[in-house]
């Protein structure tokens, strides 16, 4: 287990000093949950166009449990393992950038990453068959996100690749979830 802390350690630091100050206000601006708000219009519009209003208005409370079990998890998460941020690590924080506005006390695993990995294939599978590139943009757009939160120097590798699987696997069990239960309620409407 030291080991591979020490792995997630030196990979953190190799990845988050890859950083300069002419890229911190992309990633800066990456990392802000704020920041994707076209994105989500965008998507907004996409499952409009696949579902209707009242398949997007059921579409939407998937999105809704879906961020909120995300969020939520790793609130648990955090809570449990009570594992340091990299901005609050001795012997780590000394040798890394630290560009974030904020750095809260655990980190084990990213929200951000869980939350961006879910909706992109939570969304991205939904709409592959009428949208094909969406699934594929998604996918690049949550692993930016998930890089940013180790530029900006508030996750370790292992925090956003734990939020990655377990985002991938909530999206998955709802996206079945959604196609049961569109395919019982709206079965008369397509």
């Amino acid at each position: 287990m030291n080991e591979l802390k020490q792995l997630d350690y030196d990979l953190y630091l190799w990845l988050n000093n890859l950083g300069s100050e002419t890229w911190d206000p992309f990633w800066l601006v990456l990392t802000d949950k704020w920041s994707s708000i076209p994105l989500y219009a965008v998507l907004l519009f996409l499952i409009f166009k696949r579902f209707g209003l009242k398949g997007t208005l059921y579409t939407l409370v998937f999105v809704a449990l879906l961020i909120t079990a995300t969020d939520q998890l790793a609130n648990v998460f955090k809570h449990g393992f009570e594992r340091l941020r990299p901005c609050r690590q001795e012997g780590i924080m000394e040798q890394a950038r630290f560009i974030a506005v904020r750095c809260g006390s655990y980190g084990y695993f990213s929200a951000h990453a869980a939350s961006s990995m879910a909706l992109a294939v939570f969304v991205g599978l939904l709409l592959k068959s009428r949208f094909k590139w969406v699934f594929p943009l998604l996918l690049v757009w949550a692993l930016l996100v998930g890089y940013s939160r180790i530029y900006v120097g508030v996750h370790y590798p292992g925090d956003v690749l734990t939020g990655f699987v377990i985002g991938i696997l909530i999206a998955l069990a709802l996206v079945a979830l959604h196609r049961f239960g569109y395919a019982k309620i709206f079965k008369n409407e397509e």
